[in-house]
């Protein structure tokens, strides 16, 4: 499974912003500016971002209906999905600009950095949904994390998020478990 460099930049941004939320005992972790310019520090934007209190409101307040793209299945997207793209009144364009070759922006440059993170991140659900990859979108198997992330392996087998060594964790207690059992 292989998709286009800004639908993959983007499926990585949004699930990094879902999961900023709190879940299993972890404290929501986009609460202060620093916490938002680290985010933005990995997650190149363009357009206007301003990095103050009214900016890290929006991006708090859109986490959790982004999550809801990972707790779904492929035909539930699709109205999530349009939803975004009809509320960000999405008009898609091609545009290179920085570094970028071509690409895809729908959003006016002065959108509201939430609005162009939501439209974003339908466009690239728009390839997940249409190239039926959308078994790949994925929340962490481990008992006791609800991360999200995109399996990119190639035969998408991963189980576990790449946030809190869930798979090593995971397998040191299946170890302990076999050998409990072999001893007993």
């Amino acid at each position: 499974m292989v998709f286009i460099h800004d639908t993959r930049v983007s499926l990585q941004a949004a699930a990094q912003l879902v999961n900023t939320l709190p879940g299993f005992g972890d404290a929501d972790r986009l609460q202060t500016l620093t916490d938002l310019d680290e985010y933005l520090d990995e997650n190149r934007y363009s357009g206007i971002v301003v990095r103050d209190e009214s900016q890290l409101a929006s991006l708090r307040s859109i986490r959790p209906r982004l999550r809801e793209l990972w707790e779904v299945d492929r035909d539930n997207a699709v109205d999530l999905v349009n939803a975004l793209l009809h509320d960000g009144r999405a008009l898609p364009r091609l545009v290179r600009h920085d570094d970028l070759d071509w690409h895809i922006h729908a959003t006016a440059d002065d959108a509201a950095l939430s609005t162009r993170i939501l439209v974003e991140t339908a466009m690239a659900f728009v390839d997940v949904i249409r190239s039926d990859e959308y078994d790949r979108v994925r929340i962490c198997s481990a008992d006791d994390c609800d991360s999200v992330y995109i399996d990119y392996s190639k035969n998408g087998s991963k189980r576990y998020c790449d946030t809190g060594n869930c798979g090593n964790r995971m397998n040191v207690i299946a170890y302990r478990q076999r050998k409990a059992r072999e001893t007993a």
